[in-house]
């Protein structure tokens, strides 16, 4: 039985069947990209709302996602098509197009006068369909436009491998720095995503996500550990990552507690500041 490599749930799949994060499935004894092609959602974003803000400030770029996600984060706001897709496309309650890399480039060429850098890969989980990212990515840069990743990063490094060569940008969700948070709440692997991080740090402009949830990672201590850790990539160097320190709202599954109290973003990113050199806040 084919075994999907890549991530850390290294599903076993039957001919037919899909992965955990509903985009890879066993096709003729071999895994393959699902989702391959497949647009649930295109706009033109402001660089900043990656969020990436020391990465071409002020400029915009072509925010494009699929379906599917290897997490299952209770909290998820695109939960819809992060995973919500229990067959194969189309889906009637969910509008989807089909894009061939050369397309995508297209029309991403087609808004530079609206000052557009390049393609965003986003809003669900893009790792889960790397070969697609890759494909249009290197079409991309072969016509000028910048790449931009933006992942959980709970990937393999041969996934990692495949795609930084062509990656300029990423926003990485650094969820929290326990594994109980990451295995029990969210099923992931924090080594994982760390492995992946570290690897990323020489090759891309890269900056760091993390959703504060009340009661899952909101101590002083995590995020002083989170954010040393961070500090310490590259002989140091890790100290000039930015850090967003994002605001929860309830959502999908989590309703059972108030959104972050903003005092204690703000508190939180000071405590980060301690650590590192950029420290931005968001949903405040």
């Amino acid at each position: 039985m084919p075994v999907c490599e890549v991530c850390h749930h290294h599903c076993n799949l039957n001919e037919g069947s899909l992965g955990l994060c509903r985009a890879r499935i066993c096709k003729g004894g071999v895994i393959h990209c699902a989702n391959y092609g497949f647009i649930t959602s295109i706009a033109l974003d402001p660089i900043e709302k990656k969020p990436l803000n020391r990465f071409h400030p002020g400029s915009n770029i072509m925010s494009v996602g699929s379906y599917g996600c290897n997490l299952r984060c209770p909290f998820c706001q695109n939960h819809s098509i992060s995973y919500g897709y229990d067959m194969l496309p189309p889906r009637p309650d969910i509008p989807l197009r089909y894009g061939t890399p050369s397309e995508l480039v297209s029309l991403a060429l087609s808004c530079t006068d609206s000052g557009n850098i390049g393609i965003a890969f986003t809003y669900n989980e893009p790792l889960v369909g790397y070969e697609f990212v890759r494909d249009t990515a290197k079409l991309a840069h072969e016509s000028g436009l910048l790449n931009v990743l933006v992942s959980n990063g709970n990937a393999s490094e041969a996934v990692c491998d495949e795609l930084l060569p062509h990656i300029d940008a990423m926003n990485i969700d650094l969820k929290g720095f326990t594994d109980d948070y990451y295995e029990k709440i969210l099923k992931g692997n924090r080594q994982m995503v760390m492995n992946f991080i570290e690897k990323s740090v020489p090759a891309c402009h890269l900056e760091l996500t993390t959703l504060i949830v009340p009661g899952f990672n909101d101590t002083d201590e995590e995020i002083d550990s989170l954010s040393f850790w961070i500090s310490e990539l590259d002989s140091g160097k890790g100290a000039a990552i930015p850090l967003h320190i994002s605001r929860f709202f309830p959502r999908f599954h989590l309703t059972d507690r108030a959104a972050t109290d903003i005092d204690l973003i703000y508190h939180l990113a000071d405590v980060a500041r301690k650590n590192l050199k950029y420290v931005y806040t968001g949903n405040c």
